[in-house]
């Protein structure tokens, strides 16, 4: 997977806007009542098109670039979800993330540190991430595979296992 270098000094003026737009559209959705119209309207205003039927996003929601999200079906986001998604950040169906996690696809240059290094993040289908588990960028969970609570994920997951730890290693297989 290729690593894009960018540098945020070099964002056009219409990026600009959609920064400024997609954060207050997160603020007011941090500040709307969960369960409600008003919230359902604001999730769809900041993911558009890119979240799938079924999907629910809980309130706590921090991060920026959500345009570069794409959440698949029955996708469940719990309270609290960091996502920094300059370098793209997919969510297959049926996923789950639980509270206060973080999904990271973007980092600082060792040596230039006003340059981001974006990889993208994948969560496979059917994954669970556990609760205050830290995604790196460039890392893709496999389907069916569950991150522990607290985990940080340097490395891809292989599917139907089970990591956990800092770094995190794997633990055991899943099923039969």
């Amino acid at each position: 997977m290729q690593e894009q270098r960018v540098d945020p000094r070099l964002t056009t003026a219409e990026e600009h806007a959609e920064g400024v737009r997609q954060a207050q559209v997160l603020f007011k959705l941090n500040h709307t009542m969960p369960y409600t119209d008003e919230y359902n309207v604001l999730v769809r205003e900041l993911f558009g098109d890119n979240l799938g039927e079924g999907g629910w996003v809980m309130p706590g929601l921090t991060g920026v670039c959500f345009d570069r999200v794409h959440i698949g079906k029955n996708v469940m986001i719990m309270n609290n979800c960091l996502m920094m998604a300059r370098g793209g950040i997919t969510i297959d169906d049926g996923a789950m993330i639980a509270a206060n996690a973080q999904l990271i696809s973007n980092n600082h240059d060792l040596y230039d540190r006003q340059i981001l290094l974006c990889k993208p993040v994948h969560i496979c289908e059917n994954a669970w991430i556990g609760a205050g588990a830290t995604i790196l960028p460039g890392v893709t969970v496999g389907k069916n595979a569950v991150v522990a609570a607290g985990a940080v994920v340097t490395k891809d997951v292989e599917p139907n296992t089970i990591v956990g730890g800092n770094p995190a290693k794997f633990i055991k297989y899943i099923g039969g």
